[in-house]
């Protein structure tokens, strides 16, 4: 070809092109039509068009399952582990022949993929309240993320920084992080509302269906099983654990956080205390001895915690069951109760059987004690103290922007509604169970126990804990009277795994739990539940539907309070406000 032609042809392509681009921009003089926009991007990840709501009369006209799946690393123990997120819903079914849906339940899940899944331990992990989304246990505790939040103490700027957990379970167990229906993003599907789970067995029951979906789905039949609650979750995994036990899928291993077992032995669960407070003594002593003002201050925590018990159990206990019982009080221990909990004498001598509520309002004259954790304080009148609660107010709103930022760009799972930290199911809650107005789930344990002799369980509580008080949790679990149920406390508060050096300790105690579940478990391999669970066929196909779907596209959701009841689990309102849930109809 020559130089001239070439050039020719050239300018020929050039000039075609400028017309084009002449008529894409509408000059030229073409008056062809311009040229359609190219179609919006998609982002990666999912864009869930429901609108989710935590009112009690809420539900979901239809649902399907859908989730975000991501790939992450995180290093841990001199070794880089390649994990995969799941943020997004099952659908949990009724048992039986209709199989009703009953909710949408959001969940998160840290797995490592290619695993053998009939070794690889899961965990599924939820908070309490009753009411509360899993957020506090998926960024505060053993989850591939944490923030840092420096209890105890509130001199770190905040928002906090979320940053890679060393000291993440992941290397033990797959983790699973659920929200109870009504928080996070898990709502009822019609006929239901989340009314409808809001009680004790309701709540317990459909946990139980979400975790069959989710061995089905996931093909994790074989797996050992653990369930890991806090607070309010405590009960709720006794009640769980045994409904599971009961639909033939049993657990391998039980973590109770800060527990409350038996609502009707925590003194602090009635407006006016009509139980013993004797459970709380040891840690006022905790916390008076943090703050330096127990006569004597100690250097060993749990030496003076064994001397606080020995006080309660033989001085102190029988003499609050006397107040209670006849109004008299002891005048000689109002001066040792003073010494051992920093608390003075004429506070002991004004109010004998003495709640946690009135000992942190009076131990530091113009300071509000924690209550979540004793070790924290504010002055009266601040904002970190006008909640009621120092402790919880701290970490509330770095705890909501922080769950938000992850699932949305960590996670690329988007929604438009509000995340619910807490909802106000407690405002309604049905606390009655197995006959009484407030739960006992101890005989829940325990006839799970004897149902399962593989089953362990660990009972974690802090000493500064003035919401679950760590020996009235003994107490409680003592009953059993098992060798197969542990204890182990920390300093730190309700959430003891805030603090940083507790987490560690923890940590390690928690490894070798999940050790010995699973020596235990191969001890007794090819006994008959397991075998009879890892046979079960999946019943139904993924991603399982239900009622009718919503139209694609972000869908204008009203705002909602993220937290819609004061952080107080345990706690009962007054009971002229609580009512049954509502079923639905058959």
């Amino acid at each position: 070809m020559s130089v001239s032609t070439e050039t020719r042809l050239n300018r020929a392509a050039s000039a075609a092109a400028l017309a084009l681009l002449l008529q894409a921009c509408g000059g030229g003089g073409g008056g062809g039509a311009p040229t359609p926009p190219p179609p919006p991007q998609t982002l990666p990840g999912l864009d869930d068009p429901n609108v989710y709501s935590a009112n009690a009369n809420a539900s979901l006209p239809g649902a399907t399952e859908a989730a975000a799946v991501t790939q992450h690393s995180l290093s841990l123990g001199g070794q880089t582990l390649n994990y995969q997120a799941t943020a997004g819903h099952l659908i949990a079914r009724e048992i039986g022949a209709a199989q009703r849906p009953q909710a949408a339940v959001f969940y998160v899940a840290y797995t490592l993929p290619g695993a053998n899944a009939a070794t690889r331990p899961v965990t599924f992990f939820y908070n309490g309240g009753p009411g509360s989304a899993s957020v506090w246990l998926q960024l505060g505790s053993f989850g591939p993320k944490r923030l840092v939040s420096g209890v105890p103490e509130t001199t770190a700027a905040r928002p906090f920084p979320l940053v890679d957990n060393a000291d993440s379970l992941l290397a033990q167990s797959d983790l699973v992080f659920v929200n109870a229906v009504g928080s996070g993003r898990s709502q009822a599907i019609a006929p239901f509302t989340n009314r409808s789970f809001w009680g004790v067995n309701e709540d317990a029951s459909l946990f139980r269906d979400f975790i069959r979906r989710y061995v089905e789905v996931n093909g994790r039949q074989a797996s050992p099983k653990f369930l890991y609650g806090e607070s309010y979750g405590g009960p709720r995994t006794a009640v769980l654990a045994r409904r599971l036990q009961e639909a033939n899928l049993p657990m391998d291993g039980l973590v109770l956080q800060s527990p409350a077992m038996d609502y009707n032995s925590n003194c602090a669960i009635f407006e006016l205390p009509r139980v013993s407070c004797a459970g709380y003594l040891p840690s006022y002593a905790a916390v008076g001895a943090w703050h330096r003002l127990s006569q004597q201050v100690p250097t060993d925590l749990d030496a003076w915690t064994i001397q606080a018990r020995q006080f309660a159990a033989q001085s102190y206990e029988p003499a609050a069951q006397a107040f209670l019982t006849g109004g008299s009080t002891t005048p000689a221990l109002w001066p040792q109760l003073a010494n051992l909990t920093g608390l003075g004498a004429n506070h002991w001598q004004a109010q004998f059987n003495l709640p946690p509520t009135y000992y942190r309002e009076n131990l530091l004259p113009g300071q509000l004690i924690g209550r979540y954790d004793g070790r924290m304080l504010a002055p009266v009148g601040s904002a970190l103290a006008a909640e009621g609660d120092p402790s919880s107010t701290w970490i509330g709103s770095s705890f909501a922007s922080a769950i938000n930022t992850h699932l949305s760009n960590d996670l690329q799972y988007r929604n438009g509604s509000t995340y619910v930290l807490l909802s106000n199911a407690i405002q309604v809650w049905n606390f009655s169970y197995g006959g009484r107005d407030l739960p006992d789930t101890i005989p829940d344990l325990a006839w799970t126990l004897q149902q399962n002799p593989r089953l362990r369980v660990l009972a974690i509580s802090g000493y500064h804990d003035l919401a679950t008080p760590f020996y009235r949790t003994e107490q409680d679990l003592a009953r059993l009277n098992s060798n197969r149920v542990q204890v182990r406390n920390y300093p730190g508060g309700h959430m003891s795994f805030l603090d940083d050096a507790t987490r560690v300790r923890q940590k390690a105690d928690l490894v070798s739990f999940y050790a010995e579940v699973l020596a235990a478990r191969g001890a007794a391999a090819g006994s008959g539940p397991q075998r009879q669970a890892s046979a079960a066929a999946p019943q139904r196909p993924y991603p399982d539907q239900a009622g009718a779907l919503p139209l694609p596209g972000f869908k204008r959701a009203t705002p909602e309070p993220e937290f819609q009841a004061p952080m107080r689990d345990p706690w009962v309102p007054p009971r002229a406000n609580l009512t049954a849930p509502v079923k639905a109809p058959d």
